[in-house]
């Protein structure tokens, strides 16, 4: 069925799967549970097996049609050539990282990131891929951060928990000058906030259990290739994978060394409650984002309440640069208590807000970010990503604003 063009981000998504060949009809691709899946001529599944044929599976841990179906409908939210589905978005960062680095490779990294990724960063140092970690929000701290072997710049486009946002489009300059790979984590303003491939990333990575799921009842990731990075100039790519047109060889990779022979496969029931999930995303990211601003201007104004950290409140150090390359804000909302010791008693006097980790659900989540997810790292690393003893991180839901403002005032009285 051939697809009317153009059309706008989320009637793309809903008619996805029939316009993509849904089997007998269906509206919605159908879930394959298979794990094999054979072909009339040994001929065939060999190509499949070498990477000759255009499509086909073979064994489900490299995916399945419906994992497919959904990686065409990430591509088409990114604007790229090609994604990889994961079992989380995790998965998916580490996949990069140990599949196209090696040791004696260097990493820039952001020094803001998720607290698991700050951890995996470790991990890499101890692989022997050296690490440097620097404040994004100044590319020129990028720049001198860059030695002759590095190969990868890593971002996130909003940093969680402290809403810090890159010079994204300075550090894609700089990539595209030094023929690094730009890595963009999407995750906190998903495809529909912002494409990443508008400032020169060439990997975009999403976790799929946040934004675009949204419903906090599925795992996945996805990394997605721009099509903006030269991998025929890349040296890490394997000879087995140097074949053909080398705009794929970074997926193909990625794919060969993350799903098949690390297994970190999303699963067909997965991805089919994703791709279900990702077609509200626009309704959902309006919505929260649109709430989210309404409490962050109203905790501003409250004297128990010592700083809020919210993208597209001009008291944001970066507000300007998310006004430029941001549609909204979203979920994402952290504030800092002006007596940090009222952690805990603020926390569970709220009747709304969940006290519990994990993002972008449809219900408001609410955690004390140094006693939790940050309470690993350590006070060092904690003050070096500006994190506060008393900064509390909200991942804001449907609920109605007016509703989550009183449950906030009558805890902060």
């Amino acid at each position: 069925m051939t697809t009317p063009e153009p059309l706008n981000f989320t009637t793309q998504i809903v008619h996805a799967d029939r316009w993509g060949g849904a089997e007998h009809g269906a509206i919605h691709k159908p879930i394959h549970t298979s794990v094999q899946y054979g072909y009339e001529r040994v001929e065939d599944l060999i190509a499949v097996f070498q990477g000759t044929a255009k499509g086909g599976f073979n064994y489900a841990r490299q995916g399945t049609p419906t994992t497919a179906a959904l990686e065409a409908k990430i591509t088409q939210m990114e604007g790229g050539t090609g994604t990889v589905c994961f079992a989380t978005g995790m998965a998916g960062i580490c996949a990069i990282f140990l599949t196209l680095l090696k040791a004696g490779d260097h990493l820039v990294a952001s020094r803001f990131v998720f607290g698991n990724t700050n951890s995996v960063l470790g991990t890499l140092a101890d692989l022997g891929i050296e690490v440097s970690t620097v404040d994004v929000t100044d590319s020129a701290e990028v720049a001198a951060a860059l030695r002759p072997n590095t190969r990868m710049v890593f971002v996130e486009t909003i940093a969680n928990p402290g809403t810090q946002i890159p010079d994204l489009a300075a550090i894609g300059q700089l990539c595209r000058d030094r023929g690094l790979l730009y890595v963009v984590d999407n995750t906190v303003a998903s495809p529909y906030l912002f494409r990443p491939a508008a400032v020169g990333a060439g990997l975009v990575v999403n976790s799929l259990t946040k934004s675009i799921a949204g419903q906090g009842g599925a795992l996945g990731g996805a990394v997605t290739d721009t099509g903006l990075f030269d991998w025929s100039a890349y040296p890490n790519i394997f000879a087995a994978y140097r074949k053909g047109d080398a705009r794929g060889w970074g997926l193909q990779q990625l794919r060969k060394k993350g799903l098949r022979d690390m297994g970190a496969t999303l699963s067909s029931q997965a991805a089919h409650q994703i791709a279900l999930g990702a077609e509200t995303l626009a309704l959902r990211m309006d919505r929260t984002s649109a709430t989210a601003l309404a409490l962050a201007q109203w905790l501003e104004q409250q004297p128990g309440v010592a700083r809020v950290l919210y993208p597209m409140l001009p008291s944001h150090p970066q507000h300007a640069r998310a006004q430029q390359w941001l549609r909204a804000g979203s979920w994402l909302l952290s504030f800092e208590l002006a007596d940090p010791s009222r952690c805990m008693e603020f926390c569970n006097r709220l009747r709304l807000p969940i006290k519990a980790t994990g993002l972008a659900d449809t219900r408001t989540l609410i955690i004390p970010v140094a006693h939790t997810i940050f309470w690993e790292a350590g006070p060092a690393v904690r003050a070096s990503m500006g994190i506060a003893d008393g900064m509390i991180r909200l991942s804001v839901g449907l609920e109605d604003p007016a509703d989550l403002i009183a449950d906030l005032a009558q805890a902060l009285a």
